[in-house]
């Protein structure tokens, strides 16, 4: 007589890790913190140290010192199996790889916020971007973001190091998990990108975007973070994903900072500033995105598995088209849209063209809406040869860069 076995129960997913989410939840702090401040200095002037936006950027150290710690300590002193077996060994003290690099960016961050204060007080209020304690700041950032990005990216390689279609076949609630983490990655990566763009605000201004160096300013690193995303995350649309992170949060700037009221502070005033200045439009990256990750997904066919339709280029090779697909295809959109960005109908809400701070001149080509500086024929073809190559070398980074990180498992 046959006997009746009851079906097993579905294993759950294991939930992501507290420290993971808090890792992310820093590389946001920062991201929103050093956008709002540019604000408050277009806006206001640095009126004193103890701003929101300064408090925003500085939460970042302080999670990842939280996170980190916790992690280092906990692995040194309770030494628990799963996390010794994914750790590194630094000074006696044990832990993942990300959570030194990114608590050593915690500690960076803290301590430039007294040496920025004292360098203020010491040659002025309202300074360049480019100085000693910004510097250490931008790295101790750069090292909580690589950080955070591979405590993530080890999590995920413990979960699946191979396909992922046999992993949702055979385990579905770890595939489950895995996807999780893959969403996370994407978004940590589309934070990353912002914050890239954002050091390459002075470059990209909607004033000098028919000159060729807004595009090799861009061409310089950003292929790099799409190729790499691509391929570690094992997302097909990971470049597409994070410029859309990168569109919205700026976009959201756009839409909310002018709610709220704001007035200069310092002098020379030259613009009537009644509320918060937003960033500008974010540039149209999501058009060379969607070409990267097409070009990859066809090209790239590094250790995803056994799938004969897509070819396996070898990465120069794939790097080599990707450059002047990666610049042209941004040229082809951000050139006519920085057009209508100089014209009265982009001055709207949604847009935000024209919102210039209160130091700008009245006859500077912000506030005149007009190209601070046009490059046509050879010069600008030259110009963007130079992109060219250095998208090229970018994406072959990044793939070098992905295939690597695919590796991380401590």
């Amino acid at each position: 007589m046959a006997t009746l076995t009851a079906p097993r129960p579905a294993l759950k997913a294991q939930p992501i890790p507290w420290y993971l989410w808090c890792a992310a939840l820093a590389v946001t702090s920062v991201t929103i913190g050093a956008h709002w401040d540019v604000s408050w200095h277009r806006s206001i002037g640095r009126d004193t140290f103890w701003t929101p936006a300064h408090m925003a950027i500085y939460l970042c150290g302080v999670l990842a010192g939280i996170c980190c710690g916790y992690l280092i300590l906990t692995t040194t002193i309770l030494r628990p199996a799963r996390m010794i077996s994914s750790s590194v060994n630094v000074l006696g003290f044990r832990g993942p790889l990300g959570a030194f690099i990114a608590a050593w960016g915690g500690i960076a961050m803290l301590t430039s916020a007294p040496f920025d204060n004292w360098w203020h007080n010491a040659y002025g209020l309202d300074v360049k971007i480019i100085s000693p304690p910004h510097t250490l700041l931008m790295i101790g950032i750069w090292a909580v973001c690589i950080g955070a990005m591979f405590l993530i990216v080890a999590e995920m390689n413990q979960v699946a190091a191979g396909d992922i279609a046999a992993l949702e076949t055979r385990a579905p609630a770890e595939a489950g998990r895995f996807h999780h983490l893959q969403w996370l990655m994407l978004y940590l990566g589309g934070l990353m990108l912002i914050l890239s763009m954002f050091f390459r605000m002075e470059y990209t201004w909607d004033v000098r975007l028919h000159a060729s160096t807004a595009y090799v300013s861009v061409a310089l690193g950003t292929p790099l973070y799409f190729a790499a995303i691509h391929l570690c995350s094992r997302s097909r649309w990971a470049a597409t994903w994070m410029s859309v992170v990168y569109s919205l949060f700026l976009i959201g700037f756009i839409l909310i900072l002018p709610l709220f009221p704001a007035e200069p502070k310092l002098g020379p005033v030259f613009q009537h500033i009644t509320h918060f200045v937003p960033p500008q439009f974010p540039l149209l990256l999501i058009v060379p995105a969607i070409v990267i990750d097409l070009l990859l997904n066809r090209t790239a066919n590094w250790d995803r598995g056994t799938n004969s339709s897509r070819a396996n280029w070898r990465p120069w090779l794939t790097a080599l088209v990707a450059g002047p697909l990666f610049v042209l295809s941004f040229l082809a959109v951000q050139w006519p849209f920085a057009s209508f960005l100089m014209t009265k109908a982009a001055a709207n809400h949604f847009i935000g063209a024209g919102n210039v701070d209160y130091g700008t001149p009245p006859w500077a080509a912000s506030a005149l809406r007009h190209f601070d500086h046009v490059e046509q024929g050879v010069v600008l073809w030259k110009g963007l040869l130079t992109a060219m190559v250095y998208a090229a070398i970018s994406t072959w980074l990044g793939i070098a860069l992905g295939r690597w990180m695919r590796k991380i498992q401590r």
